[in-house]
């Protein structure tokens, strides 16, 4: 009853689609010359042959399978990619080769997914993580496309509200025909809201590389910063960026050339805590101006988007941000791909096993409050052999826990191996 009440609600809703996209445009959230996507309506040509389709959320998400893209390839099937935020697009488009296609996500609308299919008859659908669209899983199984969910994830608050609603979760969940999950829990959910068939293969993200840098703008920042210490907070969310310049302003008591780089999660937010950091007392400077830190700059606001990498080979020491504020915590692995020490915060279910584990192997440290960080930055910073010895023990942890790709392809090779049979038999 809530699933039809919700394709009738988004039937109805299909005809203010228009406004809707034309607000996001305003707000920088669509592309103009793309927003036909949005309402199922291609840009692009559907290539011949076998054709995966792979859908996640945003940048997280899409970044963690781009080395199964390059499985997939080699295998000679094409790749469609669809996404839902304008930095994703432009990370497809940076980091993929240019015979993946990219696609944004038609609204849930069924008219809209209908175009969408019916243009693009993808022969296996892979969905990622947890971005499940009602409307568009149904009409896709029901077109009989095999549809898989891959490196699966459900947090605890997501799987309270898909139980309380049981009947729509199996009714949706169960048009999967197999769930690979990042971990035993989020299988033992799964399969507790109706996935027929789920599978521990470990969580993707684990075997990506670290992020890229330009060398040119590392070695500018390396030039600018010379031999100062820097404090990264990567992927800070509201209620952070106070505590982190607190911190930083204790610290610098006792290390005056410290310089704090803070990364918010959503760039958009880089003056407010330039505000913040003004206010404090502190002299801040903001990379969207194009400006490089010198000698005076306590606070560097990095409000740019793709840069993590550039960041954390930088850093002497990265807090993780969302999980001071009860967000559920960042990702950890890549600056733990860097030998970076890690501190974090204590709300971080969302890399749950993964902070776990890199607490569990002083990889990484747990911190209460602004003056325990105050004096762990302190204690690190004055401490280079403890400093390797954390970020050793991170590295070694993720790559311990990595092999989730070689799971991964190995549980959709029957799948692929049908694609190819398939358009073998329609050649001949």
């Amino acid at each position: 009853m809530t699933l039809r009440a919700y394709r009738r609600a988004m039937s109805a809703a299909s005809p203010l689609a228009g406004l809707w996209l034309k607000r996001r445009l305003r707000r920088g959230k669509e592309v103009e010359e793309r927003l036909s996507e949005r309402h199922g309506t291609p840009t692009l040509t559907r290539p011949d042959g076998p054709l995966v389709w792979l859908h996640g959320a945003s940048v997280g998400e899409l970044t963690a399978v781009f080395p199964l893209i390059q499985r997939l390839r080699e295998r000679d099937v094409r790749v469609l990619v669809t996404s839902g935020t304008v930095t994703s697009a432009a990370v497809v488009k940076d980091r993929l080769p240019d015979d993946v296609l990219h696609q944004f996500i038609p609204l849930d609308a069924p008219r809209f997914v209908y175009r969408f299919l019916h243009h693009w008859r993808p022969d296996l659908g892979l969905f990622i993580e947890s971005d499940l669209w009602p409307n568009l899983i149904v009409a896709s199984a029901k077109g009989r496309i095999p549809l898989v969910l891959i490196n699966g994830r459900m947090s605890e608050q997501s799987f309270k509200g898909w139980r309380s609603l049981r009947r729509t979760a199996k009714a949706i969940l169960g048009k999967f025909d197999m769930c690979l999950a990042q971990s035993a829990l989020d299988a033992e959910r799964f399969s507790e809201l109706g996935l027929p068939i789920v599978h521990v293969t470990g969580n993707l993200k684990l075997d990506v590389p670290a992020p890229p840098a330009d060398e040119d703008k590392l070695a500018e920042l390396q030039l600018a910063i010379a031999d100062r210490q820097v404090f990264v907070a990567a992927s800070t969310h509201p209620g952070e960026d106070e505590a982190i310049i607190e911190a930083h302003r204790r610290v610098r008591k006792t290390r005056p050339r410290l310089l704090t780089i803070i990364a918010p999660r959503h760039p958009h937010r880089g003056k407010d805590i330039l505000s913040h950091a003004v206010a404090a007392g502190s002299r801040g400077m903001l990379r969207s101006y194009g400006v490089l830190p010198d000698d005076r700059t306590d606070i560097y606001v990095a409000d740019t988007m793709g840069e993590l990498g550039l960041l954390y080979r930088l850093a002497h020491i990265v807090f993780m941000g969302g999980s001071i504020v009860e967000h559920g915590g960042q990702n950890p692995i890549e600056a733990a791909k860097l030998g970076r020490p890690i501190l974090h915060g204590p709300h971080i279910w969302n890399f749950a096993d993964i902070y776990a584990a890199l607490d569990a192997a002083r990889g990484a440290e747990e911190i209460d409050n602004i003056g325990h960080m105050a004096m762990r930055i302190s204690d690190l910073l004055k401490d280079a052999v403890t400093r390797k010895a954390v970020g050793d023990a991170g590295y070694r942890t993720v790559q311990r826990l990595g092999g989730a790709l070689d799971r991964t392809v190995n549980e959709l090779e029957p799948y692929l191996m049908q694609l190819r049979l398939s358009h073998q038999a329609s050649n001949a």
